[in-house]
């Protein structure tokens, strides 16, 4: 397996069939499932993987350190993607010491029936591990993004006249979407591909919780990472900086000049009124501009792209005396994210009962509580000359608004 540095592994493995992350975002590239090894006198783990990849795992680790046993395994976090091999792993291996804190235990005990063989971490700077040439020292990290969730930081010892450098291994933050092809540290690979889906993977999985994730960039603050070694995607190396700056800027919900339109239409009429929203917000000036059928696209690239622009326009039908059905379910989805700062316009479209307008209204005013601009506008059966110039004062208000940060 491949080294990443100093006796330091990788023995993650790569997720190419599952199509639904957690039966819920789509998984174009796959995903890798990672996991590292440290071989010193101690031999430590650091997470497992999905149950289902047991044996590749197993394989993995046996062509670092042959029939030797594993002293530790530290459990960063416990959603089963990383911590679902621990009862097995504990048949081939047991005597190995699981490490973690007490709600790590609490969950683990449900989880797997595992309650002893367990070592708990406090979090404090003095609470450390010594695995011979390797220390170990733990931050705990809550509700990045579950309650029990930590950090491990080992120190690396300096070879041949080089400085100790210090690798981080971060649990599921600054992790992304999709599986590893060849390569793991991101130096020997193109990235391309993983920059939105890291941020596609931040905020429909983070992305609740901003606060948490700033209170963990404070506790790093003081320490120069060399490296982060995620268990999801690459291990970041050469791009240390850049990640940790997109989940900064993330957690602070910070966003570019930009504009999301997201409609739902039934026979074309809200699609044409987006389009001249559209059109009208770009001859306004405004570049960063994308539109979305909300019920042809997945709402997570949706979320993902509300988290990279500050601005939002929603359309939609009404629908059984209600809002149509997808965008119900899209305002819901914003509402629990807890996005702050963004910029709404709505509008809607009747037959012949008057809803959509009114219930997404009723969403901002009780669930979203995003700054209103321009006015709603209403559309009964088809546009008017009216009401395509009350789209394209919408789309100008937005695009002026926009630029006017």
């Amino acid at each position: 397996m491949k080294e990443i540095i100093s006796k330091i592994y990788y023995v993650g493995v790569n997720d190419r069939n599952k199509t639904l992350f957690e039966g819920l975002w789509p998984l174009p590239n796959g995903v890798s499932y990672n996991a590292y090894l440290i071989d010193d006198e101690k031999v430590c783990l650091i997470d497992t993987v999905e149950v289902d990849f047991f044996m590749p795992f197993l394989e993995n680790i046996r062509e670092v350190i042959g029939d030797r046993p594993i002293d530790y395994v530290v459990v960063n976090h416990m959603e089963p993607d990383h911590s679902g091999s621990l009862a097995l792993l504990r048949q081939f291996y047991p005597d190995i010491q699981i490490i973690g804190n007490k709600k790590t235990f609490d969950m683990m005990a449900g989880f797997y029936h595992l309650t002893t063989g367990l070592h708990a971490v406090s979090g404090s700077p003095a609470d450390t591990l010594s695995l011979g040439a390797h220390q170990l020292q733990f931050v705990l990290t809550p509700m990045v993004h579950w309650p029990e969730t930590m950090m491990t930081l080992a120190t690396v010892p300096s070879v041949a006249g080089s400085q100790q450098q210090t690798v981080l291994f971060s649990g599921d933050a600054f992790g992304c979407f999709g599986a590893l092809n060849g390569a793991y540290v991101d130096e020997q690979m193109n990235c391309d591909e993983f920059w939105l889906e890291m941020t596609r993977y931040y905020s429909n999985i983070v992305g609740k919780y901003g606060t948490p994730v700033q209170m963990a960039l404070k506790k790093l603050a003081g320490v120069k990472v060399d490296y982060i070694c995620s268990t999801h995607g690459p291990v970041w190396h050469q791009y240390v900086e850049k990640v940790i700056g997109i989940y900064d800027r993330l957690s602070k919900y910070e966003a570019e000049p930009g504009l999301v339109i997201c409609y739902g239409t039934m026979y074309g009429n809200t699609e044409r009124a987006a389009e001249v929203i559209a059109r009208a917000a770009a001859q306004a000036g405004l570049k960063n501009i994308v539109m979305y059928n909300v019920s042809k696209t997945h709402h997570s690239y949706i979320i993902r792209d509300l988290f990279r622009y500050r601005g939002l326009i929603v359309g939609a039908p009404t629908y059984n005396t209600g809002l149509y059905h997808e965008m119900n379910v899209l305002l819901d989805e914003l509402s629990q994210k807890d996005i702050k700062g963004r910029l709404f316009g709505w509008f809607g479209s009747f037959s012949w009962a008057s809803k959509a307008v009114g219930e997404i209204t009723k969403w901002n005013e009780e669930r979203l509580h995003y700054e209103q601009v321009g006015t709603p506008v209403e559309i009964k059966q088809a546009l008017t000359d009216e009401t395509i110039a009350k789209c394209e004062a919408l789309g100008q208000a937005m695009a002026k608004r926009l630029l006017s940060l």
